[in-house]
């Protein structure tokens, strides 16, 4: 399985960005998939992941949205309400057994820098 992330740049505090994840190799319908994010000098943190239901961490509860779209075998990320503290490169993920938060997923895509200005 290869992952592509894709639709990271710099915001203001306050917009809204939304990433991309395109799978290709496999179709990633029955995979746990996730988002991931590092920020500089930081452990890399879960962000939020889906299987039949959706995971979010703390602190994005509320402001992001996972989903997934399995006839183009594509997870997104809709972020909104960003803040300064979101600011990361962003990583997804693929999993086909195991916990949704933890870090040893089977699969990872490039990552995608986000940005947020204050």
């Amino acid at each position: 399985v290869q992952l592509q992330a894709s639709g990271g740049g710099l915001v203001q505090a306050g917009g809204s960005l939304r990433l991309s994840c395109a799978a290709s190799g496999h179709t990633v319908s029955t995979y746990t998939m996730g988002w991931f994010r590092q920020a500089p000098g930081m452990e890399r943190e879960f962000v939020a992941a889906i299987t039949w239901r959706t995971y979010y961490g703390d602190s994005v509860k509320g402001r992001f949205t996972i989903s997934r779209d399995n006839a183009k075998n594509t997870l997104y990320l809709q972020m909104n309400s960003l803040k300064p503290e979101d600011t990361a490169v962003y990583y997804c993920a693929a999993r086909t057994r195991g916990s949704y938060y933890s870090t040893d997923y089977d699969y990872w895509g490039q990552g995608t820098l986000v940005t947020v200005s204050s």
